[in-house]
């Protein structure tokens, strides 16, 4: 009764518009005095301890810093013209470029907000201009920068690695066939779209030599890709950890600023101020969310929902449908990071009692949060689209775009679901 009090009020505040990090601190306080007693929390300056001494969580900072310098220093904006230029000459190619440009954005920042808003600023007007079919610009925007959600080095497999238990290395590695399969999925529609409705992503008119074009693109596609490459090659072959890794892609962002001519020590400071506010957010919550989860654990609740799924008929199938579908909705109206420090520390001990793979079910969640990104009508991608999109673009319009989009990424989380053997490396 403890923990279902404690969980109720907890998204009843959210819901309502409180501050996270807030919320979860004060909630657990309040309900962990009242019910367990105050020499409860004589334990919580271990666990903040322990949040202040976990080096793999020194790696969320690393990467959004990363992030944020490519596209403060304008690195990401040239990626994303010289590809588009490079493919526009082609039916959707503009559409194709946003695709590929946003799947290298997602690798370099694992922000799905940062993403959309780049590419929303850069790509939609492009689009716009060379008369898309709304919908069909709107959808592929949303969708692109939703891939920060899963492609390495995605912020919330770093979250769900330290929540779960799990080397982060080894979520990196699981989620590379899923995040390329949806980025060949999302190619495949505007390639056929662009056959079957040529008026709906027309080629753009491009200047340009072919020759001029290729230059332009090895200068400006191929240095970012190999700081992607070099961060997670790093990774994947052993040589670093994920948060060592995270330091070199730091540096290296900072060094391609430079070789680009954008470098100065007043972006550098912006720069630095901005990751301080994100890193920030984060840790606030994740310190509210520790009190949160001791409270819930030292009261018995983690046993009672245990025994709940334990107790239903098809066990860890059944276990996986309530939690995909609940995860899903709730990713409607709060966070991922609230959804990772909230829920995920629920169904994670349920999860192992029942055998289940926690590689594999952290990456169904991290698919299952980026489709909640999308859905209408409180999909967050949405939401940053239309927040920098022009006012001739409708939400309606938006919601219409992002259907097709929706539907391939529930079928992609269908196979990682039924096929996990051939879909996951672990």
């Amino acid at each position: 009764m403890i923990g279902l009090v404690l969980f109720v009020v907890a998204l009843l505040c959210l819901f309502f518009g409180y501050s996270v990090a807030f919320t979860f601190a004060g909630v657990s306080v309040l309900v962990g005095v009242i019910a367990l007693g105050p020499d409860l929390f004589a334990f919580m300056p271990y666990r903040i301890m322990s949040v202040m001494e976990n080096t793999t969580l020194m790696a969320i900072p690393m990467f959004v810093f990363m992030g944020i310098v490519l596209q403060k220093t304008g690195l990401a904006e040239r990626l994303l013209e010289s590809a588009a230029k490079l493919f526009g000459s082609v039916a959707g190619g503009v559409a194709i470029s946003t695709i590929v440009v946003g799947a290298l954005l997602a690798a370099s920042t694992g922000v799905v907000g940062a993403s959309v808003v780049a590419m929303g600023v850069i790509s939609l007007p492009v689009m716009l201009k060379n008369n898309y079919h709304q919908p069909t610009a709107a959808g592929v925007i949303c969708a692109s920068g939703t891939l920060g959600q899963i492609i390495p080095p995605s912020i919330i497999l770093i979250i769900l690695g330290d929540v779960m238990g799990v080397p982060v290395g080894d979520l990196f590695k699981a989620a590379v066939i899923p995040g390329v399969l949806l980025i060949f999925a999302y190619t495949v529609y505007i390639v056929v779209l662009g056959k079957i409705k040529p008026e709906y992503c027309p080629p753009i008119e491009v200047n340009e030599s072919k020759r001029e074009l290729m230059l332009q693109a090895v200068k400006d596609i191929i240095p970012p890709m190999l700081l992607i490459v070099t961060v997670l090659g790093s990774i994947f072959t052993g040589i670093a950890t994920p948060t060592e890794s995270s330091a070199i892609g730091a540096v290296g962002a900072v060094l391609l600023s430079a070789l680009y001519g954008q470098f100065s020590i007043k972006k550098i400071n912006a720069i630095s101020k901005e990751t301080v506010k994100v890193t920030s957010m984060i840790f606030a919550v994740l310190i509210g969310a520790t009190a949160f989860s001791m409270v819930f654990s030292y009261s018995g609740s983690e046993y009672i929902v245990e025994e709940f799924f334990l107790d239903l008929p098809g066990e860890k199938w059944t276990f996986l449908l309530i939690a995909m579908v609940a995860i899903l909705i709730l990713g409607f109206f709060i966070d991922f990071i609230e959804i990772a420090f909230l829920v995920v520390p629920i169904l994670t001990p349920v999860a192992m009692a029942l055998d289940i793979d926690l590689v594999w079910f952290a990456i169904l969640i991290s698919m299952n949060l980026q489709t909640s990104f999308l859905t209408p009508p409180f999909g967050f991608s949405l939401f940053y689209l239309k927040g920098v999109a022009p006012p001739t673009l409708k939400t309606t319009t938006i919601y219409k775009g992002v259907i097709p989009f929706i539907i391939m990424q529930v079928a992609v989380l269908a196979l990682v679901l039924l096929f996990p053997e051939h879909l996951i490396f672990n």
